[in-house]
């Protein structure tokens, strides 16, 4: 699963890149991690625009030892489309989104000194991830990522990979049917698109 990507342009440099507006400010960092703030663009009144929205839909959760409620998990993988946290929007063209990615990182390696390996688009500085979102009550507008398995090129390190957009695709996905985003979700992306980068950052 994807649990750490990277996004190396600047809001004004993505809103020119989707042909969106950026109507405020951003606390986003360039690494983004499940439940922290990353950027998406999704359609208002037929106008693209950037907003920052926390990455996962809450799962709510109860302790295992007194059954009360705790923090929730934010779920930031959507893997399964009939499951019910995506079954009653994945056909709604209202609650989809763009996510723009420089990279996505895989951990690799040992238990205990796990790497982080890139995986990036050849001659792309920026791909989009297709998402859904939606307003929550614990964290405000969230958003999720549809995942596949993974090609050849990422199934070394991971048996699953984002669905990545091609950039005349946009549209589609931001309108198209429910069997659009099913279509989406069980092709292949081309391998050899993809560019990895193994490094000796640990993974933590």
């Amino acid at each position: 699963m994807c649990n750490l990507y990277t996004v190396r342009q600047s809001p004004a440099d993505l809103a020119r890149a989707f042909d969106a507006t950026a109507p405020t400010l951003f606390n986003t960092g360039a690494e983004v991690l499940p439940g922290q703030q990353g950027m998406v663009i999704r359609e208002v009144d037929g106008q693209r625009v950037l907003l920052s929205m926390a990455w996962g839909f809450p799962l709510p959760m109860k302790s295992k030892k007194t059954g009360l409620p705790i923090k929730p998990k934010p779920v930031n993988n959507i893997a399964n489309l009939q499951s019910g946290m995506w079954r009653s929007i994945a056909g709604k063209p209202a609650n989809r989104c763009l996510i723009p990615v420089s990279a996505f990182a895989e951990a690799e390696g040992e238990a205990g000194a796990k790497t982080r390996t890139w995986f990036s688009v050849k001659d792309q500085p920026l791909f989009a991830w297709p998402g859904l979102w939606r307003e929550s009550a614990e964290w405000g507008s969230v958003f999720s990522g549809l995942m596949t398995d993974a090609n050849d090129a990422v199934r070394p390190v991971h048996d699953r990979m984002p669905v990545i957009l091609h950039f005349d695709e946009h549209d589609q996905w931001l309108h198209g049917t429910i069997e659009d985003v099913v279509a989406f979700q069980a092709r292949t992306f081309p391998a050899d698109l993809i560019v990895m980068e193994k490094t000796a950052e640990p993974w933590i």
